[in-house]
């Protein structure tokens, strides 16, 4: 493979299911005799105000037209922020790589679909755009997820897991024929936010309140039993499987939401830690929001023996957001994106539509 200097400078950009922000790294990307290397240049969070954090997690409720309506305002607001963002750097990049606002992803009905319209952000920017990432692979009988996981391998290789705590915990290894392989663990951050709003806080600052709670051993046994943990093979899960699956247990109006934090924090880690154990991983990468969390980070601790590298913060806070600028940068460069041994699909892929600048 020749050294490719063309597309590689990207802006990639990601909106989690934890609803935080979102998160734009401009970075810069080299390949050499097929290794390939990375530079931020420049990263940031856009927080959302209530009203989108409100538009995004209420979107798949909305009729057809007000979905749409929403689907175009989104990519504008996408469009603005990379404006202003580029306008303080004084650099143009070569592209945009969107991953968008996961909504409905269903790939057993063979649909997936984010919010944030790619032409709007392609022709508010000027910038060619990449986006819909999900959407060939889900064709080709895959998950359409983790997307992530081709970027752990090719970027992250000396670590033996690369394990994301957002909204939902991911983690992605080599199998013993040193196929890269990535699921869903569980809800983390989705959770765990949803209960400390019922508090009245954002989140839960370092687990603090979950550390003050109580366990609750029936609860924990129960979620621990959900069946979506026994399954094998390539799968993942999504809001409407937080929503279908996981809020029932959470009935604040009976129980003391501290202990409902500490239930699931203990859920999480008990997950966590047994898929290290299970897989006998030796080292492994942690990123995501809830690398953030201290207790967290310690019950999984205290669950296993493998050891947990926390990197820089930029990494933890941006590393979905730098891979994403990757995959666009592959997608751009024709080269595979799409791991068929991650998604489950027939075949890897090049994913990503790319709209014109």
């Amino acid at each position: 493979m020749k050294n490719k200097d063309i597309n590689n400078l990207v802006i990639g950009l990601m909106s989690g299911t934890s609803l935080d922000g979102l998160d734009i790294a401009l970075c810069e990307f080299k390949e050499y005799l097929g290794a390939f290397s990375f530079k931020i240049i420049a990263a940031k969070t856009i927080t959302y105000d209530e009203d989108w954090k409100k538009k995004l997690s209420n979107a798949q409720h909305l009729s057809a037209i007000q979905y749409f309506e929403t689907h175009t305002k989104y990519g504008r607001f996408i469009a603005n922020e990379i404006n202003q963002f580029l306008n303080a750097l004084s650099i143009k990049p070569n592209a945009i790589a969107s991953h968008g606002h996961t909504v409905f992803h269903q790939p057993a009905l063979g649909f997936t679909n984010q919010l944030g319209c790619g032409a709007s952000i392609a022709a508010l920017t000027g910038l060619n755009t990449v986006c819909d990432f999900r959407s060939k692979d889900v064709s080709l009988a895959g998950q359409g997820a983790p997307l992530v996981p081709i970027g752990d391998k090719l970027l992250f290789g000396e670590y033996d897991a690369c394990l994301n705590i957002g909204g939902i915990a991911n983690i992605s290894y080599d199998n013993k024929n040193g196929d890269r392989i990535a699921y869903d663990l569980c809800v983390a951050n989705m959770l765990l936010n949803y209960l400390a709003e019922k508090k009245g806080f954002l989140f839960d600052k370092g687990g603090e309140m979950a550390k003050s709670g109580l366990v609750d051993d029936l609860l924990l046994n129960q979620l621990n039993a959900l069946e979506y943990y026994k399954q094998t093979g390539a799968k993942s899960i999504g809001r409407e499987w937080f929503e279908n699956n996981i809020l029932n247990f959470f009935d604040t109006k009976e129980k003391e939401v501290i202990n409902l934090l500490a239930t699931a924090t203990e859920h999480i880690a008990t997950v966590i830690a047994s898929e290290l154990n299970n897989n006998k991983i030796k080292n492994v990468l942690l990123t995501g929001g809830g690398t953030f969390n201290s207790f967290l980070i310690e019950r999984i601790k205290s669950k296993t023996n493998s050891i947990l590298v926390i990197p820089s913060v930029d990494l933890i806070n941006f590393k979905e957001a730098i891979i994403f600028a990757f995959l666009g940068y592959l997608r751009l460069n024709q080269i595979t994106n799409t791991l068929k041994t991650v998604t489950g699909a027939n075949k890897d892929s090049i994913g990503g539509a790319v709209y014109l600048g």
